[in-house]
């Protein structure tokens, strides 16, 4: 999935965003499809002003969808995968020229994940009779369901979770970031416009045109919203978790690695460098910091140097954090500087007075466990390398930092002893042994992903299981065929 940078050429880069930029700014409201001038002028392919415009045409749309056959509902998914893949470098660019953080190359590979996320075929009905009868198990909708999105994968998010939650029977509607907002506008409009061209349904996605925190407060609390995802950090997980309101929370994470002295150390180094650079550190799962033992700490790093990879000196990689990381006054915990979130670690480099080759993947450096940058959920292409005295330290510290989020860890060794011993003690809801972080999601491991890893409130990697309530019909001694 380490795509080289070389593929995409900057002028050409520069002059598609231009474009998208100009082509958005008079036309955003203007239809892709062909058979757009055949649709009624009051639609606005579920893109609306206010929340309570948008909840009430979902609700009506949740209704047609109850009362539609599950084909439909297969139908209007395919709509949702077929506009990732067919629309993808388009969409991706549209969103990279928006948000200008992270990597195009990596922005397509996150749609074609999204697009290839389960549906309806994981929704199954059970059945067992026996002398008492038969009982039958089967998944329904909650209803319309409020949706907070992450500025770091704003389409993909959206198009993961519009893909798993109407396969459910719901419908949606969205709080996009106000930072990715205008690309999960022009997505949500080609959804919509196909899923009616094919199954004459609307407004199954509704979204905020321009969203708010307002406008999140309010879809948290509308009496409508059955049901909450929200994506996104501390602040937005806490006020899903507190709106009284069932809600599936994807919040934040520091996933830690642990290097032991049996791993494969030429492995390890490019596994690490092939997480922890992909999308310039923006993934919620994405390797944040290493303790490394530090008998094998020197050849980890000569082994990132050789894969690639740019090492700082140990004043270079604190002067760094002391000028880039800052701790919130009011919640105690460290924090990125916000303008070189998923910047390309060229830009990281130049911020200290460095130059190198525009196709260094990442940075990474020697330090101590205080460190700004272990604690901080950083989101930039900079890794910092603890060496530790022995494994069993290291799995405390990566315990310690992970500040029990329970949401990634990560270890390369070859001892089965000590990657259970780190599974256990991580207790996390993604444990990836001997691979980069995307393993996790089905990305070179096996399983199949999601762009909400929901760790607050349990459901984990989500699915369309994620968003259906459980229901059973029993039949008292009868209907069996026995």
């Amino acid at each position: 999935m380490n795509s080289p940078r070389s593929k995409f050429d900057d002028g050409l880069i520069a002059e598609v965003v231009g474009e998208v930029l100009a082509r958005l700014g008079h036309a955003a409201r203007a239809t892709t499809t062909d058979h757009a001038h055949d649709q009624p002028a009051s639609h606005d392919d579920g893109v609306f002003a206010n929340v309570d415009e948008a909840v009430a045409a979902a609700v009506t749309a949740q209704r047609r969808l109850a009362q539609s056959p599950l084909a439909t509902r297969r139908a209007a998914v395919a709509c949702v995968r077929e506009i990732m893949r067919r629309d993808r470098d388009e969409l991706a660019r549209i969103e990279f020229a928006e948000t200008q953080i992270g990597r195009l190359d990596h922005k397509l590979e996150k749609l074609d994940v999204a697009a290839s996320v389960p549906g309806i075929e994981m929704l199954r009905s059970e059945a067992v009779s026996g002398d008492c009868g038969l009982t039958v198990t089967e998944y329904a909708p909650y209803g319309v369901i409020g949706v907070v999105t992450p500025v770091t994968h704003s389409i993909p998010t959206l198009g993961c979770n519009a893909i798993m939650m109407i396969a459910a029977g719901n419908t949606l509607v969205c709080n996009p970031h106000p930072s990715g907002a205008r690309c999960a506008v022009e997505a949500t409009r080609r959804w919509n416009r196909l899923i009616r061209e094919r199954t004459g349904l609307d407004n199954l996605i509704c979204i905020i045109e321009n969203p708010t925190i307002e406008s999140a407060g309010e879809i948290f609390h509308h009496p409508d919203i059955a049901m909450l995802c929200a994506t996104g950090g501390a602040a937005v997980a806490h006020a899903a978790m507190s709106s009284g309101k069932r809600a599936v929370v994807a919040g934040p994470g520091n996933p830690p690695v642990v290097v032991d002295e049996t791993a494969d150390i030429d492995k390890a180094a490019r596994g690490i460098i092939t997480g922890a650079s992909y999308d310039n550190n923006l993934l919620c799962i994405a390797e944040k910091e290493v303790f490394v033992v530090e008998a094998v700490a020197e050849r980890l790093m000569g082994a990132m140097e050789a894969a690639g990879a740019v090492r700082l000196t140990t004043e270079q990689i604190d002067a760094f954090a002391a000028r880039f990381v800052h701790k919130d006054p009011r919640t105690q915990h460290w924090l990125p500087e916000k303008r070189l979130i998923g910047k390309d670690p060229r830009v990281l480099a130049e911020a200290l007075g460095l130059s190198i080759d525009q196709r260094v993947p990442l940075l990474f450096g020697q330090t101590g466990e205080h460190n700004p940058l272990v604690p901080c959920e950083q989101m930039m292409p900079i890794l910092p390398i603890v060496p530790v005295r022995d494994v069993d330290e290291a799995i405390a510290k990566a315990v310690h930092y992970e500040h029990g989020f329970k949401h990634t860890a990560l270890m390369w060794s070859q001892s089965v002893d000590n990657l259970t011993r780190m599974g256990r003690a991580c207790d996390t809801t993604l444990f990836v042994k001997n691979g980069p972080c995307m393993a996790g999601l089905g990305a070179g491991g096996e399983g199949y992903g999601s762009f909400s890893i929901a760790t607050p409130t349990g459901e984990g990697v989500t699915s369309p299981m994620a968003f259906a309530r459980y229901r059973r019909c029993v039949m008292v001694d009868g209907l069996r065929i026995i």
